[in-house]
């Protein structure tokens, strides 16, 4: 097995740990992962003989008493803690508060679903010790059967395309920049915090591109092993959500993923507007059919947007019907604002298309904000 080192130059300073205080946070993000807890505090106890280590579980609220089991455990080892996100979601969020509530000069995450090595956290620890490294990550492509065993030929198929998508945009030599399984300094993650995407998932790929300097970065092979219970936290939207952090960060932090994802559903609403435009000119006028090409556009961006956008603060059942209602609501002054200049437009002689288009594009700005502060 091979290893792969990048080191920027850079002065060696070693991190010491507060008196009494522990010297590594293990960050384990859950969500219905009751039934690994106790095993992965046990192999913590294992691997992490001699430290002083502490393991912060967050729990996204998980139905199945993650959290009541964490808490539990704390009561007897108080090397255990557990923060609780109530109507919070998503991997890197919990990431970021984990290692905002740790005090320790060294913070690890790790999957609690059993697919990490834990056994590599005394090296990685070891190597931060020394003074020359800032992030050691575990990788999965160094390892000739790093991914053969966790996941299926669909997500391995998919992890590596998201691994170089995500290593153009970085700029940096990191073979698994899309890694769950890494150790990095706190103060690291301290001075980025309020630029990291807590919606996303790829929290390690957003520490990494989002630093004023380049990170001194170590990486040791390990084989992804396959899942032994709880629930995978990726879906297709997850996937969706990646894409939006790197086209971020492609764009040096100019837009974030909300309003890439915005913008993107937004053209897909020009695109039913246009096209209800163009059935219902015939029957019903231009006024008539661009009231009704904005009103369903705004249906579709609403539910999209929903689905997508802010995934995080999905909108179920009556607030779902209500926020719909809230949206059209503000959304009536882009829709005015959309009538009224295709109108004037094409009353001057400007061909529809381009009066219509115009029309959509003229409340875009508006909707954005006034529905992001007023629905989501």
């Amino acid at each position: 097995m091979s290893e792969q080192v990048t080191l920027p130059a850079r002065p060696a300073r070693k991190a010491a740990p507060a008196a009494g205080g522990p010297e590594l946070t293990v960050v384990a993000p859950t969500f219905n992962e009751r039934s690994n807890v106790e095993r992965l505090v046990a192999k913590l106890d294992a691997a992490l003989a001699g430290v002083a280590w502490e393991v912060i579980f967050v729990d996204d609220d998980s139905p199945d008493g993650t959290a009541a089991l964490v808490k539990e455990i704390a009561g007897r080892d108080t090397r255990v803690r557990c923060i609780r996100r109530v109507g919070r979601r998503g991997l890197a969020g919990a990431v970021i508060e984990g290692a905002l509530a740790s005090a320790a000069p060294f913070v690890a995450v790790i999957d609690a679903d059993m697919q990490h090595d834990e056994t590599l956290l005394p090296r990685m620890l070891d190597l931060l010790r020394g003074g020359d490294v800032d992030l050691v990550v575990g990788s999965r492509y160094l390892d000739a059967a790093g991914l053969e065993t966790g996941l299926s030929p669909a997500r391995k198929a998919a992890s590596q395309f998201a691994n170089a998508l995500g290593k153009k945009a970085l700029k940096a030599d990191v073979s698994d920049p899309v890694s769950g399984f890494f150790m990095i300094r706190r103060e690291a993650v301290d001075r980025v915090a309020d630029q990291l995407e807590p919606a996303g998932f790829k929290i390690l790929f957003d520490i990494i591109a989002s630093q004023s300097e380049p990170l001194r970065v170590k990486e040791l092979p390990y084989a992804f092993a396959a899942r032994e219970a709880g629930e995978s936290k990726l879906d297709n939207r997850v996937a969706l959500e990646y894409l939006g952090l790197v086209a971020s960060k492609l764009s040096r932090g100019l837009f974030s993923p909300r309003i890439i994802f915005f913008g993107l559903v937004g053209l897909s609403g020009v695109l039913v507007h246009m096209s209800v435009l163009w059935a219902a000119k015939g029957p019903f006028g231009f006024p008539i059919a661009q009231a009704m090409a904005g009103t369903t556009a705004m249906t579709s961006n609403y539910f999209i947007n929903n689905l997508i956008t802010y995934r995080d603060k999905r909108l179920k059942g009556w607030k779902l019907f209500t926020g719909y209602l809230r949206f059209c609501a503000l959304c009536a002054i882009g829709l005015v604002a959309s009538v009224g200049v295709g109108s004037e437009l094409h009353a001057h002689g400007v061909p529809w298309a381009i009066a219509g288009f115009a029309g959509a594009v003229s409340g875009s700005i508006w909707n954005y904000v006034s529905t992001y502060l007023g629905v989501w």
